[in-house]
């Protein structure tokens, strides 16, 4: 099977579009026409990941943090990263990295550290917003069909679960071609009266060039009229964060004993609440401080992220329990994931999907007592 497949079964997932702007997601090292033949998860890339692949025959490695995510100004090889190119090069070994595109997605990141925790009825804590449009366009109606299903298939009019969403509405529009057009219905300078469907649907951002052109290309008209429309609606199909209940209220005590057992973490920082009965979480994987005013919102007893900041404690202590479970310990379950969904697309087909075995998290707990 050729790189670009996978890369677009995984994109359909977790579009690249809709990654942070200043991130570097997508192919890092190798080509999208190369045959894979094993594949290794890993949440960031080092020489020992590196080393693991070649150990298993992986020629394709998928990591959640890129390795390049900077411009490379010079390759010098006696620096960590330049070496693990010129290895992943050397060895013929693809990288690809799926980061903000997968914290963003439903069923990403945050999605999976709060199946973790057993959390029901999820959604996404803050949905992203402003990142679509509304296309309308109007079609003669016996055409209407045909358009409309080369939009879906290009992305268009997705909503949350449903697929295929459009609006139509009759109508009558007219026209009148100069002497150099070649209408498709009626003569050259009459004026002409046509039924039509005025069709609309809603279109991602990065869907809209492949949906407008798909639009263009079905249609029968010699000059399409349509208009694009930018919406700032909050986006059901992408966010950031998720919040969900536990099947059972637990008490502040039995809940930090339940985060430690579930996330397999001996040591966590929080910050106290004022309310002992925890039901309702809010999660982020990694770096998700900056949404505890949202979660706050949201009304969630407890929110659970990384790399939270002192003043941030300081801000939410007594308003809600605020935990720092780890950077890694938040995100490395999305690897589960990964691999299921991969393992159900590659069946039949003889490439193993491997998750790294080590850690590669470099944090150390120190612990006086040597245990």
């Amino acid at each position: 099977m050729l790189l670009e497949e996978i890369i677009k079964y995984i994109e359909n997932w977790a579009p690249a579009g809709i990654a942070w702007e200043k991130d570097n997601v997508g192919l890092q090292v190798g080509s999208q026409r190369n045959q894979i033949k094993n594949i290794l998860l890993c949440l960031e890339v080092n020489s020992r990941v590196v080393e693991d692949a070649i150990k298993k025959k992986c020629n394709l490695i998928i990591s959640h943090h890129p390795l390049i995510f900077t411009p490379i100004k010079s390759l010098n090889t006696s620096k960590d990263n330049s070496e693990i190119i010129k290895t992943l090069i050397k060895n013929d070994i693809n990288l690809f990295s799926v980061h903000t595109n997968l914290d963003f997605t439903k069923d990403g990141v945050s999605f999976q550290l709060a199946k973790q925790l057993k959390l029901q009825k999820l959604r996404f804590l803050k949905n992203l917003s402003s990142n679509q449009y509304k296309v309308v366009v109007f079609v003669p109606k016996d055409y209407v069909e045909k358009v409309a299903s080369e939009m879906h298939s290009a992305g268009g009019g997705i909503i949350g679960d449903y697929s295929n969403c459009s609006f139509r509405l009759e109508g009558r529009g007219t026209f009148q071609g100069s002497e150099s057009s070649n209408p498709f219905l009626g003569r050259k300078g009459n004026l002409e009266y046509v039924d039509e469907i005025r069709l609309e649907m809603v279109v991602d951002t990065f869907n809209l060039p492949t949906v407008l052109k798909a639009m263009r290309e079905s249609h029968p008209y010699e000059e399409v009229a349509y208009d694009v429309y930018k919406l700032y609606n909050d986006n059901p199909n992408y966010g950031v964060g998720a919040i969900g209940i536990l099947n059972d209220e637990l008490n502040k005590k039995d809940f930090l004993s339940f985060v430690s057992k579930q996330l397999n973490i001996k040591n966590f920082r929080y910050a106290e609440s004022k309310r002992n009965k925890i039901k309702t979480v809010a999660v982020c994987g990694g770096s998700g401080s900056d949404l505890t005013d949202e979660a706050i919102k949201q009304n969630a007893d407890a929110f659970i992220t990384a790399d939270v900041k002192y003043h941030k404690f300081q801000e939410a202590e007594g308003k809600i329990l605020l935990i720092d479970a780890g950077h890694y310990e938040t995100e490395i379950f999305i690897l589960n994931e990964i691999q299921k969904r991969l393992q159900n697309f590659l069946e039949n087909k003889k490439i193993q999907v491997y998750k790294f075995k080590g850690s590669t998290n470099p944090i150390i707990f120190y612990n006086k007592s040597g245990e």
